[in-house]
């Protein structure tokens, strides 16, 4: 009998142990996580919609030879300025030069041959008035006549238009301005009306700049726009002078062009910030977190919500509206007063608990100072053993 008590125990044991070991694991509670909180409220927009722009002569040429050669000398430079007539660059006009001369001196034998056509032409009048030839001879060469002053003249003209070819092998300004661009160098052979120089004309500047689809119908001709450079300045004022009628067909935004007054106008192909009238939004009430608060749930935007009940967090779907500085626009899903986490926004779930993060104030150093060598407590000093000399009198 006792060794059956002792096998019923051992079997007992086991069969314990075998049961607490198939049993499921006690699930494990998920973290308290601290956040960061901001109270939503109403803010006023400090920005306003701003655009990048550059600034440009509201004419500009693309100067090409109007004839065909070789190009031998350029002498304008990418930012130097020109007045009207001087010269920018030189074709080879060796060729030119040489058909000038074959047309002078077509003239010189058209000139020739009208001479002596003249010449029978008068001969044979004074014997018509002789009776000695008919009015037929004379007519003949009376037209003899005409056509030899008529190919003088057509051969001046060739000889004048080849002039002009000859010519045409300087490129000239035609305008003042400054040499924007250099398209060709010395040494490359052009087609005539090739563009070799572009040079922005003096007088009235424009900033061109581009707004997306979405915004070109609030650009009005005629509205005001502030202009200012990136490196600093005062403000320029502008009026929209012209708005794209069609998108570009790559970047799909629509150009605007601002005229500026050229006198106060920074320096060519200058980048400017442009801020638009029609997008001024200075003091508008509004709602603004930082974009810390924000996470992305396929298309949609929202943020985590606190439940100061239960200390714990939901997801609230919000309406973006656009962006002021580093800060981010809500157009819908939140009112004053809501809490919202800022700040690990990223490792929460639903219904989750929070506690508030606080900041750890910085605990003064304690400066210890120098150890006292000797304090009121201590002990006074022994006296001094007495001397021999003293000893000797006590003892007399």
């Amino acid at each position: 009998m006792p060794n059956l008590s002792i096998r019923s125990a051992a079997a007992l044991f086991c069969a314990t142990l075998f049961l607490a070991a198939c049993s499921r694991p006690a699930p494990t509670e998920e973290p308290v996580r601290s956040v960061k909180l901001v109270t939503v409220s109403l803010g006023n927009m400090g920005s306003s919609a701003e655009f990048a722009g550059e600034v440009r002569a509201r004419v500009e040429s693309r100067l090409g030879f109007r004839v065909a050669g070789k190009l031998v000398r350029r002498q304008a430079e990418p930012g130097q300025r020109v007045r009207a007539g001087d010269v920018l660059a030189q074709l080879d006009p060796q060729d030119y030069q040489l058909a000038a001369d074959a047309a002078r001196a077509q003239v010189n034998a058209a000139a020739t041959n009208r001479d002596l056509a003249a010449a029978d032409f008068k001969r044979f009048k004074d014997l018509r008035e002789q009776n000695f030839i008919s009015s037929a001879e004379l007519d003949r060469r009376e037209t003899s006549l005409k056509a030899a002053q008529a190919q003088l003249e057509q051969a001046q003209a060739q000889l004048a238009g080849q002039g002009n070819q000859t010519a045409y092998t300087r490129l000239l300004a035609d305008v003042s301005g400054v040499v924007t661009a250099v398209e060709a160098e010395v040494g490359q052979v052009v087609a005539a009306g090739t563009p070799v120089l572009r040079i922005a004309q003096d007088g009235a500047r424009d900033v061109v700049f581009a707004v997306p689809e979405d915004k070109v119908l609030q650009i009005k001709t005629g509205s005001s726009v502030e202009v200012r450079g990136w490196s600093g300045g005062a403000a320029i004022k502008g009026v929209i002078r012209e708005v794209a009628a069609m998108a570009d067909p790559v970047t799909r935004t629509f150009g605007v062009k601002v005229a500026i007054d050229a006198r106060s106008a920074p320096p060519l192909g200058s980048t400017v910030s442009v801020l638009p009238q029609a997008f001024a939004r200075n003091g508008a009430p509004v709602i603004k977190l930082p974009t810390s608060a924000f996470r992305q749930d396929g298309q949609t935007s929202a943020v985590w919500v606190l439940d100061s009940a239960s200390m714990t967090v939901r997801l609230q779907p919000v309406q973006i509206a656009t962006a002021d500085g580093n800060e981010v626009v809500v157009a819908a899903g939140l009112q004053p007063g809501m809490q919202v986490v800022v700040a690990g926004v990223h490792v929460l779930s639903p219904g989750q608990k929070v506690t508030v993060y606080k900041e750890k104030q910085a605990v003064a150093p304690v400066v210890i100072g120098p150890v006292a060598t000797q304090t009121v407590a201590s002990p006074a000093s022994a006296p001094a053993a007495p001397s021999a000399a003293t000893a000797a009198s006590a003892a007399k």
